[in-house]
């Protein structure tokens, strides 16, 4: 299969990509809304927001962009500490609409071939369900971190996924999004891969 579109090299040996698998390449990170009034009130928020930072992370061994949102920061606080230090100095896009896509349309529209879009944060049933329809709407190929988005409510976190899936975003994990990107155990950032799937949660007394 040497020479078809999209084959590459995985331990030795050559291998045709398939599209739904995520590639540094193709993908952008989308956080959106973890923010420090909105986080104690998510069902699992710990799990949340641990999940959101290993993406983050392994987004930056891996050179993968991140953009990220605050709904009416005023009121619902800033990003939580331990992504905000993450997301370099920049200030983050305020907003009011639910869905994201008014304001980033722009940065998810790049023309440099990243189509892949890998959401976390929350509210799962309200602003990342919004965005994801119209960023689906848009063409994109949409990887919906299940693990490292939530609502208050358990009923609507699982509804909303469901949604999402029927319209055809791709339900995935933290640890499936980290390996795909790597592929290889041969490939350098392997470690980074390893380090964040092993290591034990870290403290988040400043998330909340």
């Amino acid at each position: 299969m040497s020479g078809a579109d999209g084959d590459q090299k995985a331990g030795g040996c050559e291998a045709a990509v398939h599209p739904a698998i995520l590639q540094p390449e193709r993908s952008r990170v989308l956080l959106v809304d973890v923010q420090e009034k909105l986080v104690p009130t998510i069902v699992d928020w710990q799990t949340v927001v641990q999940n959101c930072r290993r993406v983050l992370e392994a987004a930056g061994a891996f050179d993968v962009p991140v953009i990220a949102t605050e709904q009416y920061p005023k009121g619902l606080g800033p990003t939580v500490a331990p992504l905000r230090r993450l997301l370099g100095s920049a200030a983050l896009p305020s907003k009011k609409t639910f869905s994201c896509v008014p304001c980033l349309s722009r940065q998810v529209q790049d023309d440099d071939g990243r189509d892949q879009l890998v959401v976390v944060g929350i509210e799962t049933h309200v602003c990342v369900l919004q965005t994801v329809l119209e960023l689906l709407a848009m063409g994109l190929r949409v990887h919906v971190v299940v693990d490292a988005v939530g609502s208050r409510g358990r009923l609507d976190h699982e509804v909303a996924l469901r949604q999402m899936e029927q319209h055809g975003a791709v339900p995935t994990t933290t640890e499936i999004v980290l390996f795909q990107w790597c592929r290889t155990a041969d490939d350098a950032r392997f470690p980074v891969v390893r380090r964040l799937v092993t290591e034990p949660d870290r403290p988040l007394e400043d998330a909340q």
